[in-house]
């Protein structure tokens, strides 16, 4: 019996699971150690004396770094690979967690958020990377919305613990304790993530099965950086057109991710208890909507082989359902405001699918540097919504107008699927741009 026939016969490992399982315990603990800060801002800003407007300044200081260090460091994540590149970044933005409960005022609370974004920021180009790497283009968008889930499952489910912590300990206790994890974690990421070639775990039959969907693309030969690759990307319609889309999903959970808990405490006047409460179910919503948009995405693309369909249409729909935020201003009852605001955060759960779209569209010598591209541009919500909203609440003295303000990008970033996007297919690069 030739090798060849041996491998055929073996049954194919299913290490990818594994890895999926670590990239989804690492993107919660990264979601928990950006947005605790959400659950502590009330008590914060009281202690601390921040206004609304200077809430804002200091939700909005997270993204500036974050969106800065995109392009660095999907280099960065280029160069050194994606094990080290996410070990380094979990464990200096858990540190920078950690310091957060230790905060004196605005001026090192705004240094060490600014800290904490730029140790975040090659984590989603990596988790992308990663994707391309170890799953094939048949099973990327479920394996997205699994390990998509992180970002909304630690406040979905943990927020009444969160909520508890700050009553009891203050909301100092949350930056430490869940700084602390991550810092665990990053270690526990080190010891156990290796690329396919050199995993002691899986098979050649696991390989074979990888590499004949797509994937392994560590194999190609990744290139020193030039700007003349970034001006080619940006020259893309398939890049241009999904980073919109996904700035408009971003600003949709940038708000449930910063003003959320404000907006139920001072504009919905519910008890502190009750926030913790209700804040549950939109986050359970977006989870719900990240699974549905991976599954459905999947059994479009094996039903009809049409990635194109495939990709855009759940995140289209996502958009439009995200868009009905504004719904949330002309309803009284409490119970029908949070109905809406978890269809509208659902919706965005299905916009995750983006990273599965540029996972699919990026060319594969520059993995790194599109998905940092890519993550910049979603980012860059993150700067404006937190502002914006501040601003507006300061000067109207309600949400009214911020709903209004989230619906609208919705609204755009679908019209950016549907016109600007095009046709889902790898880009191809020759390393002559």
């Amino acid at each position: 019996m030739t090798a060849a026939t041996v491998a055929g016969a073996l049954k194919p490992t299913r290490v990818r699971l594994l890895i999926l399982a670590l990239l989804t315990l690492g993107t919660m603990i990264n979601y928990l150690d950006r947005t605790v800060i959400s659950v502590a801002a009330p008590s914060m800003s009281k202690e601390l004396a921040l206004d609304p407007a200077v809430m804002g300044l200091v939700f909005s200081a997270f993204s500036w770094t974050y969106a800065a260090a995109q392009i660095p460091g999907g280099i960065f994540l280029d160069r050194v690979g994606a094990r080290l590149t996410y070990f380094f970044s979990v464990t200096i933005w858990s540190v920078f967690t950690v310091l957060q409960g230790f905060t004196l005022g605005l001026g090192t609370l705004l240094a060490f958020r600014m800290g904490l974004g730029v140790a975040e920021a090659p984590c989603f180009p990596a988790n992308s990377r990663i994707l391309a790497i170890w799953f094939p283009q048949a099973e990327r968008a479920r394996a997205n919305s699994v390990y998509s889930v992180g970002q909304y499952f630690g406040l979905a489910f943990l927020s009444p613990v969160l909520f508890a912590i700050t009553a009891t300990f203050g909301w100092r206790a949350l930056f430490i304790g869940v700084g602390a994890i991550g810092i665990v974690f990053g270690f526990l990421w080190l010891a156990s993530y290796r690329e396919p070639d050199t995993s002691k775990l899986v098979n050649q039959a696991e390989l074979d099965h990888i590499e004949a969907g797509g994937g392994l693309g560590h194999k190609q030969k990744q290139l020193s950086f030039r700007w003349s690759h970034l001006t080619f990307l940006l020259r893309q319609r398939q890049i241009v057109g999904a980073a919109i889309g996904q700035f408009a999903g971003n600003a949709t959970m940038v708000f449930f991710l910063t003003w959320f808990p404000t907006y139920l405490a001072t504009e919905r006047h519910m008890p502190w208890l009750k926030v913790g409460f209700y804040a549950v179910l939109p986050f359970i919503a977006a989870s719900v909507g990240v699974v549905v948009g991976g599954q459905l995405s999947d059994r479009l693309l094996r039903r009809t082989g049409n990635a194109t369909l495939a990709r855009k249409l759940p995140v289209i729909a996502g958009l439009f359902l995200a868009s009905t935020i504004v719904g949330a201003n002309f309803v009284d009852d409490n119970r029908a405001v949070i109905a809406i605001l978890s269809v509208a955060f659902f919706g965005q759960g299905m916009v995750n699918l983006g990273w599965t779209l540029i996972t699919d569209v990026a060319p594969k010598p520059l993995i790194g540097l599109t998905g940092g591209l890519f993550n910049l541009a979603a980012n860059l919500a993150g700067i404006v919504t937190p502002l914006a909203i501040g601003l507006i609440v300061k000067e109207t003295g309600s949400f009214f107008y911020a709903l209004a303000f989230i619906g609208v990008i919705a609204l755009i970033g679908a019209f950016s699927y549907i016109f600007i996007l095009g046709p889902v297919r790898r880009v191809e690069f020759n390393g002559d741009a």
